[in-house]
């Protein structure tokens, strides 16, 4: 699975659905689909798409392409209407309008979530050799992978509890007023975890860089650029591997336009500094061509133009932003953080847990087991990887401090 995001707009889109006609021009069983509200991948592609995949034409049949614009809110209500309904009434007891508890209970990006379950069934149905999205920009995205680990940390800690308090709260439901407390029922705590071990099934597909990369997208001006380095720094600490930066809108060697000189210098200073940023990530050109890039045929000649040479598919040998390696006298763990400096990292243990911000991003990393009754004995950032040292405890008193 491929997955575009960064600063790109609508050349975004159009890369992603070009990757995925190119592929199956070459022969490919494809899905493209996109996570972006914005809708752009049926103008890209030029034809109406659905909630259910559709066979794109293609100018020669090698291959299959099928497109499908996911409809998040359809997912929301078919997975999240228990847990829904149950927030809405528990905030109506407490006094809070209907209209306001049906707003106040949708968490930022959750209806795009419940999209990446769509896309595990996509990709385990095995009717594609290829799944292509075009994610939404770069925050979006970036809170939408965050997600998934995030939901899942706090699940395991209070699903499980909360089904034995409830006999302990129930004589407590009723409140001053006589109204009672809705609590919830098993059919909450159900889809709960339903919903929980769909997600710890995406997350890991979406985490495996055998079988998933985030190709990142950019444009040859410096906000764009610095924009994308973060991204690339985030996207490694929450263990998402990138295959390839995608510069986007560079103007070919051929125009010579006097206006442009100055644009055409500024692209080749970019360029250089990209690609020797990012090394050995490798750096594609996508270049302003001479009109829009609309229907399959124009989304064809801008793969061709980037992918010349090249797999599309894949650009990278996989790399595991998050490893645990053994060491002579304890393990290391070991987290991918491009572009990050010393001073942006800040780190902590707290039981089993990893607390990891940088740059003002968080991520809690639960430690395996092999690493739980172990201390950490030190950690560095050498050549853009956060190495942490763990030792076994020696004692009593170490073994507590470490749990």
């Amino acid at each position: 699975m491929l997955l575009f995001t960064g600063k790109g707009g609508v050349g975004k889109t159009s890369l992603a659905a070009a990757t995925a006609v190119r592929a199956a021009a070459n022969g490919l069983r494809v899905l493209v689909t996109s996570t972006d509200p914005a809708h752009s991948l049926a103008d890209a592609l030029d034809v109406p798409l659905a909630d259910t995949p559709r066979t794109v034409p293609l100018p020669r049949a090698d291959g299959r392409l099928s497109a499908l614009q996911i409809d998040a809110q359809a997912r929301l209500e078919r997975h999240w209407s228990d847990v829904r309904d149950y927030l809405v009434a528990l905030l109506a007891w407490s006094g809070v309008g209907e209209i306001a508890a049906e707003e106040l209970v949708l968490l930022p990006g959750i209806d795009e979530l419940f999209a990446l379950i769509d896309l595990r069934a996509q990709v385990a149905g095995g009717d594609h050799d290829l799944v292509v999205v075009d994610c939404a920009p770069t925050a979006e995205t970036l809170r939408l992978l965050a997600l998934p680990e995030a939901l899942g940390w706090y699940v395991d800690r209070i699903a499980g509890p909360g089904r034995r308090m409830l006999r302990a709260l129930r004589p407590l439901a009723r409140g001053a007023g006589g109204a009672v407390l809705p609590l919830p029922d098993d059919d909450v705590f159900a889809t709960v975890e339903r919903v929980n071990a769909d997600l710890a099934a995406v997350h890991a597909i979406l985490q495996d860089p055998a079988t998933t990369s985030l190709r990142l997208v950019c444009n040859p001006e410096r906000l764009s650029i610095a924009e994308t380095e973060r991204t690339a720094t985030t996207l490694s600490l929450f263990g998402y591997a990138v295959d390839a930066v995608v510069v986007n809108r560079v103007l070919p060697d051929h125009v010579q336009d006097p206006y442009l000189a100055r644009w055409k210098a500024r692209h080749v200073a970019y360029l250089a500094e990209i690609e020797a940023s990012f090394a050995p990530t490798p750096v594609l050109r996508a270049p302003l061509l001479d009109d829009e890039v609309i229907g399959v045929d124009g989304l064809l000649r801008l793969a061709n133009a980037v992918y010349d040479h090249v797999d599309e598919r894949a650009l990278r040998d996989p790399v595991r932003p998050v490893t645990v390696e053994p060491t002579a006298d304890g393990h290391l763990l070991r987290v991918a953080l491009p572009f990050a400096t010393k001073g942006e990292i800040d780190l902590q243990r707290r039981g089993a847990d990893l607390h990891l911000k940088v740059a003002g991003v968080r991520r809690t990393v639960a430690l395996p087991g092999s690493l739980r009754r172990d201390q950490v004995a030190g950690a560095a950032l050498e050549d853009g990887w956060l190495e942490v040292r763990f030792r076994p405890a020696r004692s009593a008193e170490e073994m507590e401090v470490a749990t």
